[in-house]
């Protein structure tokens, strides 16, 4: 099967991931100046590190989007969906080896979750400087989005390490 086809198991594990990621940005939503603070940073790692580098791409930016238009914010959409599309991407590039392998635990994944964090951070500093009309509105946001990048870190981190010793990888690399 040739790396860019589509698949059912692509769509699946895509499908999955994203509903993860739309789930874990929505419901815990903790306010910070324009926006929320959330959870599925983490999930977006996670699903890089397991279910692949498309996927988790794909997954990232929609899963993401449609979380800020079923919490009401759709002036977010836009910005969500490539701010979080770059993330997974920039990660996956750098985690990732070239056949797409990840590691939890390796310096490669470290230096990519750091780096897709502060993407993640500049990005959403700049949206908030173009959508509320000024450098100041989306600076109000920077120490919100910094606090919310470390405690995803984490997250991914802590979690990462439970699915790793489960054999996750293995259970979605199953073939049916």
């Amino acid at each position: 099967m040739k790396s860019n086809s589509v698949s059912v198991r692509f769509l699946c594990k895509t499908a999955m991931m994203t509903a993860l990621i739309c789930i874990m940005t929505a419901v815990p939503r903790i306010p910070i100046p324009l926006g929320y603070a959330h959870l599925g940073d983490a999930f977006i790692v996670l699903a890089v590190l397991f279910a692949g580098r498309r996927e988790g791409i794909w997954a990232a930016g929609i899963g993401s989007a449609l979380a800020d238009l079923l919490g009401g914010f759709p002036i977010w959409i836009v910005p969500t969906l490539i701010i979080k599309s770059v993330m997974a991407y920039l990660l996956s590039k750098i985690a990732c080896d070239s056949e797409g392998n990840c590691r939890v635990f390796s310096v490669r994944t470290l230096i990519g979750v750091l780096v897709c964090m502060a993407w993640m951070v500049f990005g959403y500093t700049a949206a908030g400087a173009v959508l509320y009309g000024g450098l100041a509105a989306g600076l109000s946001s920077t120490p919100g989005l910094a606090a919310k990048a470390v405690v995803n870190t984490v997250i991914a981190y802590a979690a990462g390490g439970v699915l790793e010793k489960a054999g996750f990888r293995r259970i979605l690399a199953r073939q049916a």
